[in-house]
């Protein structure tokens, strides 16, 4: 699934669609990890607050790493639902992406691949990088914490 979304405040979430982001996944290392995780719902952090281009595909299981991924992120999210939603944080439910995974645990990997701009509006009076934000997703038999699989360079300016 290709998505434009609006990273309002720099960020977009991914989430159970009977949950909302709640603040509790930013933790003192969310903004190193660019990902704040919270059980039923995840807060990718962005290099822009504006129209980002974001990918979702979703695996039988984990697959391989990007090698032109400057960041790679992973974490849990519940699913019980069964109906995973793609958002800004200022979207009406309009304007929200679903997906119907099945309920369940899985792993959400975040890879942050740079680019140009995205190939709609966007915001030039906006600061900070493009980047593709693809996002991989599979079943999660068991727990596991966050882990970022490949470290991008420190907190983005702004």
């Amino acid at each position: 699934m290709h998505l434009f979304v609006h990273a309002d405040q720099r960020q977009f979430s991914l989430r159970d669609k009977d949950a909302r982001v709640t603040g509790t996944g930013w933790t003192d290392m969310a903004l190193t990890w660019r990902i704040g995780a919270e059980p039923r719902a995840l807060a990718v952090v962005t290099a822009r607050s504006d129209l980002v281009e974001a990918a979702l595909a979703v695996h039988p299981a984990a697959p391989s790493l990007l090698s032109e991924a400057d960041h790679v992120v992973e974490a849990d999210l519940e699913v019980p639902s069964g109906v995973l939603v793609v958002s800004g944080p200022a979207d009406y439910p309009s304007q929200e992406r679903s997906v119907d995974l099945g309920p369940g645990r899985y792993r959400a990997r975040v890879s942050y691949v740079p680019s140009g701009p995205p190939a709609a509006d966007w915001n030039d009076f906006e600061y900070g990088e493009h980047y593709r934000y693809l996002i991989d997703v599979w079943p999660s038999p068991a727990p596991a914490t966050v882990t970022v699989l490949r470290q991008g360079p420190e907190v983005w300016d702004g």
